[in-house]
């Protein structure tokens, strides 16, 4: 584990995205409740959230954060996606990109979960570090193509 004692506590943010790719007819039905197990986006926004307080018990040497805030979205893109973007916050003495990154895989995990008993084909895609603030190496965002 990487020694941050002596740096200094600064605000952190990181945000992350992924995307979940399904059939239209999917979509349509996780935008219209009628997902069995329930509110698809609900329960995935949970899970993020909850993934991102879990890090260092499920990533190997890193570092326990007092997060400020985890936010978690869902957008869908019709046809047939959802866009996740998880925002996490923090001052400390480490950044939060793995709290990012994981709060917005394990809800498109989740969403999966959700969804699979309509359409085990679907994809999840493009797991990324968007933007990161704060720290040492100061800023950095993710140029779109």
């Amino acid at each position: 584990m990487v020694d941050v004692g002596a740096k200094p506590v600064s605000s952190r943010m990181a945000v992350a995205e992924a995307v979940v790719h399904m059939r239209p007819e999917t979509l349509d039905l996780v935008l219209a409740g009628g997902i069995k197990k329930g509110d698809a986006f609900a329960v995935s926004r949970l899970a993020g959230i909850m993934a991102a307080k879990q890090v260092p018990a499920i990533i190997p040497l890193c570092h326990a954060i007092a997060l400020t805030s985890v936010a978690v979205d869902l957008k869908p893109e019709p046809p047939g996606a959802v866009r996740i973007t998880a925002t996490a916050r923090a001052s400390d003495k480490t950044g939060v990109e793995m709290e990012a990154l994981t709060a917005a895989a394990v809800a498109a995990l989740s969403l999966y979960d959700m969804a699979k008993a309509v359409d085990r084909e679907m994809t999840i895609d493009s797991l990324r570090l968007l933007e990161k603030a704060g720290g040492r190496s100061g800023h950095f965002k993710r140029k779109r193509p």
